[in-house]
Order: structure tokens, then sequence, then C-alpha cells
């Protein structure tokens, strides 16, 4: 019995030595597959945070040089710029949203002609788009005939930027961002000094101004548009301009940039409703000199880092869920949240350690200084908000919730964020800080109702529905073949590519079993 006992004890021990291997071997799996997507968005999302950066710097200097000519064009260009960012450009940069799905997860299943296919669509629609909105701006008389006259010249502009959307996504979602970043280097060299010349050495003023951004943006454009025409890197997913493929993908192409239309402007809007309600505050000057630099300046700028990250997030995501790697897909939201809340922890301490000398970096007037490092903390707390929000949406536009990210965006700031900064502001008396309060409640809203939802989210669930929206557009076929010859539906399963005209990658069966089951 003794040796018996002890046989049994060897092979128990064995056993357990050999379960704690293949959990260490597992562990050490996951470990080098996190840090080798970590490095994988690292790379793609630190020259997307330039391409963002510099297309903002092209408004920012558009201002400063109008700046110089005297007050009245300032203000004009102020109040045209955001007019024509709550009325139209907002409105186009959500409409093109929907290509981080639709172009994100056909390139990840390998339908390489529909990433040019609808992004023409997006092309074609968003242009339509701008009919009404450029008889909008023509039509509506501004309180200055600056601000108006500066509308009315941006409208070509206002086709550029749609094309340039388009062209954006269509690059992103194919993980190719230094064409991106040398085009978008090039439009802010050539901006500066057209710039310059237009509104300070023409002597034309906001309308040169206006001309330059014009000019800089279909330059953008051109670029962009002559290396995905000719460029080996974009050989497999262009697709003929004109196309019936092209029109019969409009209504696809509303059913997501509705949504994601919706989703971006009701959160670029709130910000617009702050400023407006700070000017119904006692002494409004100061208060909405502060939401301003608060707002549009430091925390707008910093927006640009975790929006890039989100980009980064849509396509990774979209990309393996095209591909049917569920795990992928997650562990890829992991590693971009890593990432992400790093640099959000980073420059958050940096701004709080720094609040009372941060005022003097934007005026020389005392109360204004007080008051933003008062905001101090709120700034603080509204960069990790906003990043985490930014982050979760690019998982949901990547996703295709859309929908959801409408409903949440409308929740979190109009029904939660707004009224509770106008309380805080006109009833408890807190004014410009309690208007920042609402904000940040609605940015903390969203950011846990997007994080609620991706840490439920089923991502075999999401590659299954995903399947059957782009490998099952033919029902018929399927079903027959399930009828008449079951071994020929397995085949479709193992090559989607003898439906979609390409070579897979791998066997979506194969994925299905490995990863869903």
């Amino acid at each position: 019995m003794g040796g018996g006992e002890h046989e049994i004890a060897l092979e128990e021990a064995l056993i357990s030595s050999t379960l704690r291997k293949q959990r260490l071997q597992e562990m050490e799996g996951k470990w080098t597959e996190f840090l080798k997507e970590l490095k994988k968005v690292s790379y793609m999302a630190a020259p997307m945070v330039a391409v963002m950066v510099m297309q903002y710097l092209i408004q920012v200097v558009s201002v400063m040089m109008v700046g110089h000519v005297d007050q009245l064009s300032l203000s004009g260009v102020s109040i045209a710029t955001s007019f024509t960012s709550v009325t139209g450009f907002s409105l186009l940069f959500g409409l093109a949203g929907a290509l981080e799905t639709l172009c994100g997860q056909a390139y990840g299943a390998q339908q390489y002609q529909k990433l040019g296919i609808h992004t023409y669509t997006s092309i074609l629609c968003l242009c339509l788009v701008c009919l009404p909105i450029s008889l909008l701006w023509v039509k509506i008389l501004l309180i200055s005939k600056v601000a108006h006259k500066y509308s009315v010249c941006l409208i070509p502009n206002l086709f550029s930027y749609a094309i340039l959307q388009s062209l954006i996504r269509y690059f992103q979602t194919q993980s190719l961002i230094l064409p991106m970043l040398y085009s978008s280097g090039a439009t802010l060299c050539l901006h500066v000094p057209l710039c310059w010349a237009f509104t300070l050495k023409l002597n034309i003023g906001s309308v040169g101004a206006a001309l330059a951004i014009t000019f800089s943006y279909w330059f953008n454009v051109i670029v962009l548009g002559f290396y995905m025409k000719y460029s080996v890197a974009c050989e497999k997913t262009r697709a003929r301009v004109l196309s019936v493929e092209v029109i019969r993908n409009v209504k696809e192409f509303f059913c997501f940039a509705t949504p994601s239309a919706a989703m971006a402007c009701l959160e670029w809007w709130s910000y617009e409703v702050l400023i407006l309600l700070s000017g119904l505050l006692a002494n409004p000057k100061p208060e909405a000199s502060v939401l301003s630099i608060c707002s549009f300046t430091i925390t707008y700028l910093h927006y640009y880092i975790p929006y890039a990250f989100g980009a980064t997030a849509s396509t990774r995501v979209s990309n393996e869920l095209g591909a049917g790697n569920p795990r992928a897909a997650k562990v890829t939201v992991c590693a971009i949240t890593v990432l992400a809340i790093a640099e959000m922890v980073v420059v958050s301490t940096t701004l709080f350690s720094y609040r009372h000398n941060l005022g003097y970096a934007f005026s020389k007037d005392n109360e204004v200084v007080e008051r933003i490092a008062d905001m101090g903390l709120l700034i603080s707390l509204s960069i990790v908000m906003d990043g985490l929000q930014a982050l979760l949406s690019g998982v949901a536009r990547g996703t295709g919730w859309q929908e959801i990210g409408a409903y949440v965006n409308l929740g979190a700031y109009y029904l939660v964020g707004t009224p509770v900064g106008v309380v805080l502001a006109f009833v408890v008396h807190l004014r410009a800080k309690g208007l920042w309060i609402g904000l940040l409640t609605g940015s903390t809203v969203q950011a846990l109702l997007l994080a609620l939802k991706t840490g439920l989210t089923n991502w075999q669930k999401q590659v299954q529905a995903l399947f059957h929206q782009l490998f099952l557009p033919n029902a018929n076929l399927f079903e027959s073949s399930a009828n008449h010859n079951p071994s020929k539906l397995t085949h479709l399963f193992e090559c989607p590519g003898t439906i979609l005209g390409n070579k897979p990658k791998q066997s979506f069966l194969s994925t299905r079993q490995g990863n869903l089951d």
C-alpha cells in the first residue's frame, strides 16, 4: 500500500507541476501578446497625434494672423469659427466617422474593394450635405459683417473638409498613418507663409485667412488623392469612382453616419452651450475668459492626444473584428487603455502641479490667473475623463456602436451634465466653476456608460454578428448551399475569398471554432 500511495503522490505532483508550467506558459503568452499589441498601437497613435495637432494648428495660425490685423477682425473670425464649427464642420466630422466602422471591418475581413467604395460613397454623401450648409452660411446674417464674410469665404473649404475627412478615415483604417503625417506637415508648412501673405502682406484681412485655409485644405486633399491613386500601398483598396456600388452603399453609409454624426455633434455642441451660458453670469467677461481658456485652449488642445488613441483603437478593433479575432480585439482595448491612462495621469498631474503659474501663459490679469488656478483640479479631472471618453468613443466607432454612443452622449451631456451645471452656476452660485463641474459630470457619465458597455461586451458574439453582416450578404446563396451541398457551405466558410474575390488570411471557420466556441 505504501508503494502505491507513493506512486499516486508522484503522479499528482507531476500533474500539478505540468499544470503550473502550462499556466506560466499561458500567462507568458498573454503578456507577450499584450506587449506586442502595446507596441503596435504606440507606433500608430504617436504619428496620429501629430496629424491631428497639425490640422488643428491650421485654424490656430489663421486666428493668430487675423489677430495682428485689428480687434474687430479677431472678434469676427472668432464668432465665425464657432458658428461654422457648430453648423458645418462638426456635422461632417461626425458623418465621416461611419467609415471607421465600415472601412475598418471590411479591411480586416479582406474585402479590400469595399474600402474604396465606402470612401467614394462618403465623399459623395458629405459633398451633398455641404450644399444646404453652404446655403445656410450665405443666408444667415451674423452679428458681425466680418464674421459673415469669413463664413461665406469658407464655403469652398467645406467641400475640401468633407473629402479630407473621408480620405483620413480611408488611410487610418489601413494603418497608413505616415502618408497623412507627411501631407499634414507639408500643408502646415504651406499654410503659414500663405496665410501671412494673404492676411498681412496683401492686406485683405480675414478674407485672406479664409482663402489661405481653403487653399491649404485643398492642397492636403490633392496630395492624399494622388497617393491613393498611384501608391502601391493602396492598390488593393482602390475602386472605380463612378460605379453602381457607390450609389448602392448610400443607405448603408447613412445607417452608420447618422448616429455617428449625432454622437460627435452632441458632445461638440455641449462645449458651445457652456460658453453661451457663461454669458448669462454676473460679470460675464472674466467668467467667459476663464471658461474659454480652460475648455477651448487647455483641454481642447490636449483632446487630440486621446482622440488619436481612440482612432487607433477604432482601427485595431474594427480590423480584428473583421478578421474574426475577438481575443485580439479585446487585447487591443486593454493595451490602448493602459497607454492612454498613463499619458492622462502624467498630463493631469503636471497641470495640477503648475496650476498657479498656468494662467500667466494666457493672461496678465491677476483675477483670470487666480480663477484658472482655482479651476486646476477640475482641469486635471477633465483631462482624465475627456481622455477616457475619447478612447472609448473610438472603440464604439470601431465596433459599430454609434447609435448607442449617440444616446449615451444625449443623456450624459443634456440630461445630466447641462442641468447640473445650470443648477450649480445659477442656483448654488458657483458661477463658472459650476458650469465646468456640470460639463465634467457629463463627460464622467459618458465615460462610465461607455466603459460599462465595453467591459460587458461579448467579443465572440460581436464577431458572429459581423460575420453575418460581411460574409452573408446573399442569404439565398448560403441557404441553397446548405440544402443541396453541405460540404460546399463548409468550403465557403473556410474560404470567404470565394465570395469576396480575395484570398483570405485565415480560415474564418477555424477562427470561429478556436475563438468563439
